[in-house]
């Protein structure tokens, strides 16, 4: 699992490690049952805080990304296909949204950005 922190950010460390797990397991990186670093061993090599650490894996646990077994660490958790799916729309809704401010920014229409898409999508 590859995690970078940038010190210089303004969003909080563990909201980087959160972002960056999530990412990593709705783009398929990650796989359900895969066993993630323990919370200790991930601190040690990000060089951070077990507490912030801890505090990523559980906010991944309340969205329920990943489960903890005592003794045993956190895995990727099982998710079914309609829950994923809607995970992911999710993120490229984002993605997208941040595209359309970008482009009503540079004065592009409704009309070019869908041609664009039309484009790109057919394009192997």
């Amino acid at each position: 699992m590859h995690i970078i922190i940038a010190n210089s950010s303004a969003e909080p460390i563990y909201e980087q490690i959160t972002r960056q797990i999530k990412n990593q397991i709705l783009t398929g990186v990650l796989s359900a049952g895969e066993a993630l670093p323990s919370i200790r061993n991930l601190a040690r090599e990000l060089q951070i805080s077990v507490i912030t650490t801890k505090r990523a894996y559980d906010e991944l646990e309340r969205e329920g990304l990943i489960e903890t077994v005592g003794g045993k660490g956190s895995f990727v958790a099982g998710q079914n296909k309609e829950y994923l799916h809607e995970k992911r729309l999710g993120l490229l809704e984002g993605k997208l949204a941040r595209v359309v401010d970008e482009a009503k920014g540079l004065g592009i229409t409704k009309k070019e950005v869908v041609e664009m898409l039309t484009v790109l999508f057919e394009e192997d």
